[in-house]
């Protein structure tokens, strides 16, 4: 008996986790979906979930156009969503919708009785704190793709130099940069894909660069376009002019990694401070505080 118990307990927890696992498992068409998406390079969805992803932000719309708002607001708000990568159209309002949706759903949750006791005045804080925390992830968003974006500028500059001095005009050495960076910069492939897009519909390169620089936000990217401008309009080197802001680029990246190791020191104070200091002083000093309790105690009571 005693060995038919854990025996039983192994063939019922092995059939939970087998049966967990099959109904965890993507069916067929999914696989095919996913292996689609890959071969695309954009993801496959089925009619049902297509259905009720439009569904959902027909609903998030529409309650971003009832949301009122003022000119300045949506212009910065447009701005930091193309810097985030939102470029539809509808990004504004699908945002609005989600913004204030979080808040509905904040303030519902505290002022009905589904979590804890109903508070309005908790209620309308956290609904508050929703309405702020989306824009804060927005922003935080935002920051990380410009970051990556800083990253892969150098990659960018060291293949537009070898593409221009190959003998590559600019336009195509900008089309090359981009197909060579897909797979490991996607987001600067992208900016610089779009960037062909325009030429290819007839805009100036001055204006298709300056749309870079805004879409992106992005410091180095905005130097690198202005030096092409200079370049163009004064019929300059364009491969002399490159390498020479590359110099200047590695010497930025250089000081800029300079400037994060000596924050190093001042940014360790706090976690010093407050998590290993307590630690420290606890192991060192309990000891002995324990002794001198046990010797002044009895003392103390006579």
């Amino acid at each position: 008996m005693t060995i038919l118990l854990p025996a039983l307990a192994f063939v019922c927890v092995s059939l939970l986790v087998l049966a967990g696992a099959l109904a965890l498992a993507p069916g067929h068409a999914a696989v095919v979906r996913q292996r689609l998406g890959e071969i695309t390079g954009r993801p496959m969805t089925s009619g049902a979930d297509a259905g009720a992803a439009a569904r959902v932000a027909d609903t998030l719309r529409t309650i971003g156009r009832a949301v009122p708002r003022s000119p300045s607001e949506m212009g910065k708000l447009q701005l930091r969503l193309v810097h985030a990568g939102f470029r539809r159209n509808d990004a504004v309002m699908l945002f609005l919708g989600v913004r204030a949706g979080c808040a509905v759903t904040a303030f519902a949750l505290l002022a009905t009785p589904m979590l804890a006791r109903p508070s309005v005045p908790m209620a309308l804080g956290a609904a508050g704190l929703a309405y702020v925390l989306a824009g804060v992830v927005l922003a935080r968003l935002a920051k990380r793709r410009q970051h990556r974006i800083r990253l892969s500028v150098p990659d960018a500059l060291d293949l537009l130099v070898v593409s221009v001095e190959a003998g590559l005009g600019l336009d195509q050495a900008i089309q090359r940069v981009g197909e060579e960076l897909a797979p490991v910069h996607p987001e600067l492939s992208d900016d610089l894909r779009l960037i062909n897009l325009e030429l290819r519909a007839g805009t100036p390169r001055s204006e298709a660069l300056h749309n870079l620089a805004a879409r992106t936000g992005v410091g180095d990217l905005t130097s690198l376009c202005a030096v092409l401008i200079q370049t163009d309009r004064f019929g300059t080197s364009v491969a002399q002019a490159l390498r020479v802001h590359s110099d200047v680029l590695r010497t930025k990246r250089r000081q800029r990694a300079e400037e994060a190791a000596a924050k190093t020191a001042v940014k360790m104070v706090f976690p010093l401070v407050i998590c290993i200091f307590p630690a420290i002083w606890i192991v060192t000093l309990g000891p002995a505080a324990i002794k001198f309790i046990q010797i002044i105690g009895p003392m103390a009571n006579r």
